[in-house]
């Protein structure tokens, strides 16, 4: 478990990096269609917000529509920091990880959601360097881990309606390649 929270908070400072690089591109869109950067980093932190109530036992009925709506504000990267870190916070308390959640689709180990929230953070690192013109290559460890963990479901990432369906890849594609196409994303170098 201890290996978990290490990858998940790899995986929230290599986004909390991203989105210290945004600059004045909070509008540029993303590979995230019905997003923006902006748009897309909101998503981001709301799901940093949910964490600590969530692991402590609340339903998703009980937060009702607190985290609705822009939580980014007047300072994007400080509420993405005040939201990141008390995740890290929340899922790094004593059995943290051996709590079961109340998600919107039912009961869930905690463990399972900390590794939904870490490949989360993994994809749409990617999505927000696309996004921003940034340096596009994720850490190989997480993307290793992520693809093992996600490539037996791939066919229930698209049945879900959370994602689009998986895209072909060519022959010998790298792994950060074949992760992405997993999640519908073209990884075909940006244009210049």
């Amino acid at each position: 478990m201890r290996n978990l929270l290490e990858l998940h908070r790899r995986a929230m400072e290599d986004f909390g990096r991203r989105v210290g690089a945004v600059g004045r591109r909070w509008h540029e869109p993303t590979p995230c269609r019905e997003w923006d950067v902006r748009e897309l980093v909101n998503h981001l932190l709301v799901e940093q917000l949910w964490v600590p109530p969530l692991l402590a036992g609340r339903t998703v009925a009980e937060v009702g529509d607190r985290f609705d709506g822009d939580q980014l504000g007047k300072d994007p990267k400080a509420a993405w920091d005040a939201a990141s870190e008390a995740a890290l916070a929340a899922f790094d308390e004593p059995s943290a990880l051996q709590r079961t959640v109340h998600l919107s689709y039912g009961d869930t180990p905690a463990s399972t959601y900390c590794w939904e929230m870490t490949a989360d953070l993994v994809v749409h690192s990617w999505d927000l360097a696309r996004g921003i013109g940034g340096n596009e290559a994720l850490d190989p460890e997480l993307v290793a881990v992520v693809y093992e963990r996600t490539e037996p479901h791939a066919a229930a990432l698209h049945e879900s309606g959370l994602f689009d369906p998986p895209v072909a890849v060519p022959p010998g594609a790298d792994l950060q390649v074949r992760l992405l196409a997993l999640f519908g994303r073209r990884a075909a170098p940006a244009p210049a």
